[in-house]
C-alpha cells in the first residue's frame, strides 16, 4: 500500500504546483480586470462629460436663438416708433422697446453664464481626455507583461499536466481514485505525514492504535477529524521519493 502511496505522493506534488499556478493565473487575471476596471470607469467619465459639454452646446443654441428673437422684434419695435405721430401710442411702444431690453440684458447674462459653464467643461472634458489617454498609454506595457506571465503559466501548466498524465498510467487505480476525491473537495495537499502522532493536514492529535496502523502500511488510513491519508514519514519506501523527509542533525552535548 505504502508503494502506491509513493506513487500518489509524487503525483500530489504535481497538483501542488499546478493549484499555485491556477492561483496565481487567477490572481494575474484580477489585475487585468482591475486596469480594465480603471479604464472603463474612466471612459465613462468621459462619456458623460462630453454629454454634458453637447446639452450645454444645446442650451447655448436655444438661448442664441431667443436673443436673436428678441434683438428682433426690438428692432421691429424701433421701427414702429419712428412712424409713430400719437403720443401714447409713442409711449406704449416706448415701455415694450425697455421691456424687451430688459430680456435681452437678461438673456444675455444667460448666455454669458452658459458660456463660461460651458469653457470650465471643455476643460474638464480635456483634462479626461489627456488622463485616459495617458492612462491606457501607461497600462500597455503592464498588460502586456501581464498577459506574458499568464501565457508562461499556461505553458508551465501544460508540461505539468503531461507528466502527471503520463504518471497517472502507472498508479493503483483504487488509490487514485481516492485522491482524487479528496483533493476535489479540499484543494490542498490530502496525503499527509502523521507527526508526533498528529495529524500535518489539520494538526489534530490522534490515537496511538491510529498511529500503529499508519505505521504498518497494510490499507489506507484516513484521518477521523479531515478524512486525509495519513501515512508514516519515516517509511523506507519513501526514502527514494520526492516527499521523504530530510535526515534530522542529531544535537551534540558540549563537555
Amino acid at each position: 500500500m505504502l508503494e502506491a502511496l509513493k506513487e500518489i505522493l509524487e503525483i500530489q506534488e504535481l497538483d501542488m504546483k499546478m493549484i499555485q499556478l491556477i492561483q496565481l493565473k487567477k490572481q494575474r487575471k484580477k489585475e487585468l480586470d482591475v486596469i480594465s476596471d480603471s479604464k472603463s470607469k474612466l471612459n465613462h467619465l468621459v462619456s458623460a462629460k462630453e454629454e454634458e459639454v453637447l446639452e450645454l452646446k444645446k442650451g447655448i443654441k436655444i438661448i442664441e436663438g431667443e436673443h436673436a428673437d428678441v434683438q428682433a422684434k426690438v428692432k421691429k419695435l424701433d421701427s414702429q416708433q419712428s412712424s409713430i405721430k400719437k403720443v401714447d401710442e409713442y409711449n406704449a411702444i416706448t415701455h415694450e422697446i425697455s421691456s424687451a431690453d430688459r430680456e435681452r440684458l437678461a438673456i444675455e447674462q444667460r448666455l454669458s453664464d452658459f458660456y463660461d459653464k460651458l469653457a470650465a467643461e471643455e476643460d474638464v472634458l480635456k483634462g479626461l481626455h489627456e488622463n485616459f489617454a495617458s492612462s491606457t498609454e501607461s497600462s500597455k506595457a503592464l498588460e502586456s507583461e501581464i498577459r506574458e506571465s499568464i501565457s508562461q503559466i499556461n505553458e508551465e501548466g501544460r508540461v505539468l499536466k503531461s507528466q502527471r498524465d503520463e504518471m497517472v498510467k502507472d498508479v493503483d487505480q483504487d488509490v487514485f481514485m481516492v485522491y482524487e476525491r479528496l483533493l476535489g473537495n479540499k484543494k490542498d495537499r490530502v496525503v499527509v505525514p502523521l507527526e508526533n502522532r498528529c495529524c500535518s493536514g489539520c494538526h489534530i492529535m490522534l490515537t496511538a492504535q491510529h498511529e500503529n496502523l499508519v505505521r504498518k502500511g497494510e490499507r489506507l488510513v484516513f484521518c477521523e477529524h479531515c478524512s486525509r491519508i495519513h501515512y508514516w514519514q519515516e517509511s523506507k519506501v519513501l526514502e527514494d521519493s520526492a516527499v521523504a523527509p530530510k535526515p534530522r542533525r542529531r544535537k551534540t552535548t558540549k563537555t
